[in-house]
């Protein structure tokens, strides 16, 4: 018995380190962020397949998100889904010129890519 209930303690706790883990890297993405991935996920995959980056710089993170195809805009957003700027894209592929000067190298991690064929 004791054993029993050394093991589904065990469990337990194990169990509930990985959901804080899981949870944890879920709680630094915006709601607003999240919003946009179930929206890619529910449209038409696109060509290139979507891809969305958190960025950080300065202190602050941005979200990078790649556009449908050709000659857009790929969007950078602030942690409330305020567009900052494009940094790439559009008809030139030099985006829209309107990123800020950031003072450090940027850390970039992709969040979430869309895998769907």
């Amino acid at each position: 018995m004791k054993s029993f209930i050394c093991s589904i303690l065990l469990i337990t706790w194990f169990s509930a380190f990985l959901e804080c883990d899981s949870s944890d890297d879920e709680a630094t993405i915006p709601s607003c962020i999240k919003t946009k991935i179930e929206q890619l996920k529910n449209a038409e995959v696109q060509n290139p397949p979507a891809q969305v980056w958190e960025w950080k710089v300065d202190g602050a993170s941005y979200y990078y998100i790649t556009a449908d195809c050709c000659d857009q805009y790929n969007v950078l957003y602030d942690r409330n889904c305020t567009i900052v700027c494009a940094p790439d894209g559009g008809f030139s592929g030099m985006g829209d010129g309107k990123c800020p000067t950031f003072s450090e190298s940027i850390q970039k991690t992709l969040i979430w890519e869309d895998t769907r064929k």
